[in-house]
């Protein structure tokens, strides 16, 4: 059984159990969105002993030789001596430039970086705020088309840290980032490739980032949108992506509506059901597609089995799964 050193305390695994549960076990409050490896929220570092691989997934390389890891998904097979991230390798600080009401539940958050940030649009961030609360958001933005970094930021009941975006952060205010991290973004180098984007919710922030950087890149194939939501106020940015539609004959925008009657859906012509069914049932057929599934984690789930069985390649279907804590059960939008 192996043992966990970190504040000078010695700690024994019982079996099965992850180096974040032990922590938090002993007293320990360590920062945490996901539990599953995916929101890089809750990384520490090995000062002795090596960290399992599966552990290290997702980390760039120099974090990895630094011997940072998950302690969320990390069961280890031999002693370690831990500590938290040094901050100076793991977080940079951001300003507050903008904060933007897009609909009744989603704001739209500009930050500019202290230095300049290395990114792909799609990827996400992890946003700290002063007292350590700390969570994953999604970029919208593009590296060669904007200066700052966007963010869309949904309203969650309970949710403490999208909670006080919308109501206290205050333009000007500094806070502190760690990434760029994830793999959903745009992959160069197959140009005439269809794209089948779909999401609901906020999920739409990567996707818009991700189309405008494959238009902006040249890229040739066909790029369908899907951005679904149960009701109208769920939906948002449609100027803007209908702007992006006129200006691109290839990117196609579709808007799906699961819970409004027909008036609804017509008065912003959009389509009935749920994006994913509205999508999948439009393209039965995604051999030779790049998908990207962004949003509500069992949507993406059962997205991604549903364009796997019609014929995309595993490795060419990129989600935007992960969760912040249990808030994701709760109803949608």
């Amino acid at each position: 059984m192996a043992s966990i050193e970190f504040a000078d305390a010695r700690l024994d695994l019982a079996p099965q159990e992850t180096v974040l549960e032990c922590l938090e076990q002993a007293g320990h409050q360590i920062p945490f969105s996901c539990r599953t490896g995916v929101c890089l929220t809750c990384m520490m570092r090995a000062r002795k002993g090596a960290p399992p691989e599966g552990s290290q997934t997702g980390l760039r390389p120099g974090q990895v030789e630094q011997g940072y890891f998950l302690p969320c998904v990390c069961q280890p097979e031999e002693d370690l001596e831990i500590e938290s991230p040094g901050e100076a390798d793991v977080f940079g600080r951001v300003v507050a430039l903008e904060k933007t009401q897009l609909s009744a539940t989603v704001c739209r958050l500009r930050l500019r970086t202290s230095v300049p940030l290395f990114y792909h649009a799609g990827q996400f961030i992890n946003l700290r705020r002063r007292d350590g609360l700390m969570r994953a958001y999604s970029l919208a933005s593009v590296p060669s088309l904007d200066d700052s970094l966007e963010l869309h930021v949904k309203r969650l009941g309970g949710g403490k840290m999208s909670n006080w975006i919308h109501d206290e952060l205050e333009v000007g205010e500094a806070l502190d980032i760690q990434g760029p991290n994830g793999d959903c973004y745009y992959v160069r180098g197959t140009p005439e490739r269809p794209l089948l984007l779909i999401g609901n919710g906020s999920g739409l922030a990567p996707l818009y980032g991700l189309a405008r950087d494959a238009l902006a890149d040249g890229h040739t194939g066909p790029v369908h949108l899907y951005h679904g939501s149960r009701t109208a106020k769920g939906l948002y940015y449609g100027e803007e992506l209908r702007a992006l539609a006129g200006q691109w004959e290839n990117f196609i925008y579709v808007p799906c509506l699961s819970g409004e009657a027909d008036e609804a859906r017509a008065a912003i012509a959009a389509r009935a059901g749920r994006a994913e069914d509205v999508a999948l049932a439009d393209h039965g057929e995604l051999a030779g597609w790049g998908v990207y599934l962004c949003g509500y984690p069992p949507m993406v789930k059962t997205a991604k089995k549903r364009a796997f069985l019609a014929g995309a390649e595993l490795q060419n279907i990129l989600t935007d799964p992960y969760e912040m804590q249990d808030l994701r059960k709760l109803p949608r939008d």
